[in-house]
């Protein structure tokens, strides 16, 4: 396999933004394995790449996948942590085991991911992992508590490895884009059905595609910017909440009243 082609292992890869970067990989000559829920191969999930069942709550799972790396390709160049649900609610209506849910999937999946693979990207003295956050990592919307902070999380982890690691010369990107159509909605199940009623149509009417974000995650990575916004929306959200405090602060306290009158965003 000549350095040109990347090995590439993606989780949560048979759908949404994942599936949308399998395929810009693969459209690039790499070498791709799926992760993702399913026991068997999804329909969606492209011929040219390999799939694998990968629960990243499953440390069984990751020890598997590691495994499977090895024995396919002897290493592995980048680490998509990008498996991840939507969740949304009040701190007073939002369940706590709704929490737990969110944080074991979005934070420490990636947590777990990064601790599988970087003894081998160590051992290879090369490597990239991609953490797939959201803006929702960088700006803190209300009645989003439990998602803000497992966002939030894998944003501080992502900068912290960045550093931690550059020595072992292995990068890392954490990507943080903000709503697109996806299918994310359909892992909503928690307790705050108004707030979550709100998220689907944010979700379901938002502008770009996942085609689109994983182009602009491609040429971010290409950059090898340490935290890759694919939208409008995001640089406009991130440079006024470090810039403009004041006019952020207003805009965001707006969707608290907002919330408190109408009960929904």
């Amino acid at each position: 396999m000549s350095r040109e082609t990347r090995r590439v292992l993606i989780t949560g890869g048979a759908s949404g933004l994942g599936l949308a970067l399998a395929k810009a990989f693969l459209a690039r000559g790499d070498e791709v394995l799926v992760g993702d829920l399913a026991d068997e191969r999804p329909d969606d999930v492209p011929a040219e790449a390999a799939y694998r069942k990968l629960d990243v709550r499953s440390q069984q799972d990751w020890d598997a996948a590691l495994l499977e790396v090895k024995e396919r390709w002897r290493g592995l160049d980048v680490l998509v942590n990008n498996a991840g649900v939507a969740t949304g609610g009040r701190i007073d209506v939002e369940s706590f085991a709704d929490w737990q849910r969110v944080i074991d999937i979005n934070l420490m999946g990636v947590v777990r991911g990064c601790q599988t693979f970087v003894p081998l990207l160590k051992e290879q003295g090369e490597g990239r992992i991609v953490n797939v956050a959201s803006l929702a990592g960088l700006v803190h919307a209300p009645a989003m508590s439990s998602y803000n902070t497992a966002k939030a999380g894998v944003v501080a982890l992502s900068e912290t490895l960045r550093f931690e690691l550059a020595p072992f010369g292995i990068r890392v990107n954490v990507v943080c884009p903000a709503f697109f159509r996806t299918n994310l909605h359909t892992s909503l199940q928690g307790k705050d059905t108004e707030v979550e009623e709100s998220a689907v149509k944010l979700i379901t009417r938002a502008g770009p595609d996942g085609d689109v974000i994983a182009a602009k995650v491609m040429s971010g990575i290409d950059k090898d910017r340490k935290i890759i916004l694919t939208d409008k929306t995001g640089y406009v959200a991130s440079w006024a909440k470090r810039v403009a405090r004041p006019a952020y602060d207003i805009a965001i306290g707006s969707s608290g009243l907002r919330l408190a009158k109408r009960g929904s965003l």
